[in-house]
């Protein structure tokens, strides 16, 4: 007898309305931008949010018909954070500068991808049949910045840039996601293995020696980031994503403890043998320095004047176009989150932290809420990447941490960057329509194998195996 569900509200009417409020967001900002700049509200301007609010609108539709059970407040929150990094960039254009416009191309080629991710992409779980794909991809994507001719060369101090025509682009933003795919296929089907005994010391029980290859291996791959591309912030976020994915496939503290032992050592080693780690280190612990302070390459300057401006933000701000961010270097992409500090003050940088939480969370809830092992992988480990990304990049402009060279999502210029997070929100959007998408709760009936067996046959039915799940998400 046919057992059915009450049938899961989509939802996307609520979608519209913080969508409308989210643009409200961002194209208010370049309003205020535009108007403390003395620019007013030109034809560029009209023209710059008629295409947000169009891509927007757009990508709803597209929701509304391909995933109309996916979450309803991602959408609106990643459209609010990117409309904000697009008045905010636009705001430290000079004379002659073009890295507002170039953000806003990047803003629209990321949520077309986005789109066709969705599109195109009928289940998540279609991507666990390229496991060992992914890994190879991830491979060939880190080498891209260190082969002759295609190399960009040292920018800055890193070597993570590829030529693309007259552009640059970081490969190791989408490595990023074929690393989580290849963690959430793998981790899926070998947690048996790696949760066999181990030696037990005090409360803990501790993996065995031969199991710690894959995460050797991810803690390898990391090093050679910091190496060979000198880019320590990628270097924690590849190792991050390994280290939080295990200890949710196998729950066991003893991961984490050794992937920090892990981090704190290899951590160590390069501050001893390499000079832009030091470096950093050092601009961390003694900012205030004169000595430091001064230091070109390598020096705090960077980091003081990131915590005076926002220091004068105070509470609530200079306000949108009124602070002088021009003081801070590169204020509209590594230390952007300084110049939201100082012109929207305390209260604003909040609110844009509570952004990113609430992305994070209902990143999770999604992983949460989907029925098969692989999805809820996936899902934690793309949610935990954005999360990552977002307290390394705030935590080194506040020095808590040192400074790294990540960029904060969604908001920093940089369309490397734009595109791999919005890949991110495509997927989480799949995942999150599959878990709370109706389901179908038909009991399977094992039918005999159509080729005839022997009698007593333990054989499954065809189709089935032992770890098939109990219940098939009915396609929307």
């Amino acid at each position: 007898m046919m057992q059915t569900e009450i049938a899961p509200k989509p939802r996307r009417n609520v979608e519209l309305v913080l969508i409308v409020l989210a643009l409200a967001v961002g194209i208010g900002a370049s309003a205020l931008v535009s108007i403390n700049s003395e620019v007013g509200l030109d034809s560029d301007f009209w023209f710059q949010s008629s295409l947000l609010a169009v891509a927007a609108f757009a990508f709803h539709i597209v929701l509304r018909l391909r995933a109309k059970y996916a979450d309803p407040v991602i959408l609106p929150i990643v459209v609010a954070l990117n409309g904000l990094g697009l008045a905010l960039i636009h705001r430290m254009d000079g004379p002659g500068d073009d890295t507002g416009n170039n953000q806003l191309r990047w803003t629209l080629i990321a949520m077309a991808v986005s789109i066709a991710v969705i599109w195109f992409l009928k289940d998540h779980r279609i991507l666990r049949r390229f496991t060992y794909i992914s890994l190879a991809a991830s491979a060939f994507l880190l080498v891209l910045p260190l082969i002759p001719g295609i190399s960009a060369g040292e920018i800055l101090g890193a070597r993570v840039w590829i030529r693309v025509g007259p552009m640059t682009f970081q490969p190791g933003e989408i490595a990023k996601i074929t690393l989580a795919i290849f963690f959430a296929g793998y981790l899926s089907s070998n947690r048996d293995l790696i949760l066999l005994a181990g030696r037990k010391i005090g409360p803990m029980q501790f993996p065995r020696f031969k199991d710690l290859g894959p995460m050797i291996t991810a803690w390898l791959v990391s090093i050679g980031v910091l190496v060979f591309q000198r880019d320590l912030g990628s270097s924690i976020l590849f190792f991050g994503l390994f280290i939080v994915m295990i200890y949710v496939a196998t729950s066991r503290i003893s991961w984490v403890v050794i992937g920090l032992l892990l981090i704190l050592g290899g951590g160590f080693i390069a501050s001893q043998i390499f000079s832009h780690v030091a470096f950093r280190i050092d601009s961390w612990i003694n900012a205030f320095t004169p000595e430091v302070f001064g230091r070109s390459p390598g020096g705090s300057g960077q980091i003081v004047e990131g915590l005076f401006g926002m220091a004068d933000g105070g509470l609530v701000g200079t306000g949108l176009g009124q602070g002088r961010p021009d003081l801070v270097p590169f204020a509209n992409s590594d230390m952007i989150v300084a110049l939201i500090g100082e012109e929207l003050g305390l209260i604003g940088l909040f609110a844009v932290v509570m952004l990113y939480l609430l992305l994070f969370t209902r990143g999770f809830r999604a992983a949460l809420g989907t029925r098969d092992a692989f999805g809820k992988l996936l899902a934690c480990g793309l949610s935990f990447a954005i999360a990552l990304q977002c307290f390394v990049v705030i935590g080194g402009v506040t020095r808590l941490i040192p400074l790294t060279g990540l960029t904060t999502p969604f908001l920093a210029a940089g369309g490397s960057s734009l595109l791999a997070n919005w890949i991110i929100v495509g997927l989480l959007l799949m995942i999150s329509n599959t878990a709370r998408g109706p389901v179908d709760t038909t009991p399977m009936v094992n039918k005999p194998p159509a080729s005839s067996s022997t009698p007593g046959s333990r054989k499954p039915a065809t189709g089935q195996t032992p770890s098939a799940p109990t219940e098939a998400v009915k396609q929307q």
